[in-house]
């Protein structure tokens, strides 16, 4: 397996961090809201997008089809992943939720289309940090 980079993650969610303390630090009238959240709706994809492409490259080493694994939809690499003991089957889950939620608001506009996303910052932010705990053992 080729060496993992797990700085872009890594940078990802440190950001992320930043930008939901001040979202919330902000206040919901603050002038910044609207920036803050913003960032975080932008992180919260980008993170999603990069775990995923991180957990493929963890499992080439437990497929025996690389191409397979390259095509694998979304939702059936966190399967692989849990399957594989990278995930429990609750994150599996939690991870699917994300997902959804992302599809959701990529389709909607207007203000209230990220307050979901938002709402479940505090557990996505937990769940990548143990994604990203699993790819340092890995990487």
């Amino acid at each position: 397996m080729d060496a993992l980079d797990l700085t872009a993650l890594e940078r990802c969610l440190a950001t992320l961090r930043r930008a939901s303390a001040r979202l919330l630090a902000a206040g919901a009238d603050g002038e910044d809201h609207d920036l803050f959240r913003a960032a975080s709706v932008k992180e919260f994809e980008l993170i999603l997008e990069l775990a995923i492409k991180l957990l493929r490259k963890v499992l080439r080493d437990y497929v025996t089809s690389t191409r397979e694994l390259a095509e694998m939809p979304f939702k059936n690499v966190l399967r692989q992943a849990a399957q594989h003991g990278l995930l429990s089957l609750e994150a599996v889950d939690r991870w699917f939720n994300y997902r959804d939620l992302r599809n959701t608001s990529a389709h909607e506009y207007g203000q209230n289309f990220a307050e979901k996303i938002i709402v479940a910052l505090p557990d996505f932010i937990q769940d990548a940090d143990a994604v990203l705990t699993t790819l340092r053992q890995h990487a």
